[in-house]
């Protein structure tokens, strides 16, 4: 990164070898090829926040899946883990501290949740990518890899999707509803939660292609299509 010091450099190899080994056998879609296009894309969005600190957003974009639930069988010692590394390779506490704020809070499930604390605009701009991430070719492809994973189907009719009003943190993640349902429940609406201007400029033609999409799968679903 040619904006960052030499040490900071130093520091994010570091981390990105950590996180590759993390991640090196990830079944869910959450990967170190989705950790990589997560970071450029953190990159492309905080060079365009002048208060945002890059090297905070850098660090936080690497490191924002290898405490999820969906990826780690016990969060709480990920997260004693990632601490003592982040010190050993030298961050300082208060930086420590911004990373957790990212890491543990931009989750679309930490959404739902009201005690959720307000976003740092480091926290935002990695929020937004990886939500840029969650939409377009690659956010569908990774949508019905995941639901395969957990045994979804893929649409029923029968099942209509949840209101968002009705989503919670603690019930996000236990509905046996259908791949399509997830594009309701949260892949279309994520669009209207991005942050930054730089990311609903990147966000939108993904957006648009999503929604052309369900459109689309509706019709070769029902046999309408000629």
């Amino acid at each position: 990164m040619n904006y960052l010091s030499v040490e900071e450099n130093k520091i994010l190899s570091e981390i990105e070898d950590y996180v590759r080994q993390k991640l090196a056998t990830d079944v869910t879609g959450h990967g170190f090829d989705h950790i990589k296009r997560t970071v450029l894309l953190t990159e492309r969005i905080a060079l365009t926040e002048p208060q945002a600190d890059l090297f905070t957003c850098l660090v936080g974009a690497y490191l924002h899946d290898v405490i999820d639930d969906k990826v780690v069988a016990n969060v709480r010692e990920a997260k004693q883990e990632l601490r003592a590394f982040l010190t050993e390779v030298g961050l300082t506490e208060t930086r420590i501290t911004a990373v957790f704020l990212i890491i543990e809070n931009i989750s679309y499930k930490a959404s739902l949740d009201a005690k959720t604390p307000e976003l740092t605009i480091e926290a935002k701009a990695v929020q937004d990518a990886d939500r840029i991430e969650a939409i377009g070719a690659i956010g569908i492809g990774r949508t019905f890899y995941y639901g395969g994973l957990k045994g979804h189907a893929i649409y029923n009719a029968a099942i209509p999707p949840r209101q968002v009003s009705e989503l919670t943190s603690e019930n996000y993640r236990t509905n046996e509803g259908t791949v399509i349902d997830h594009f309701y429940e949260k892949l279309i609406l994520l669009y209207d939660q991005l942050h930054t201007e730089k990311g609903r400029e990147i966000a939108q033609p993904r957006h648009e292609f999503l929604l052309q999409f369900i459109e689309e799968f509706k019709l070769e679903w029902e046999n309408e299509k000629q």
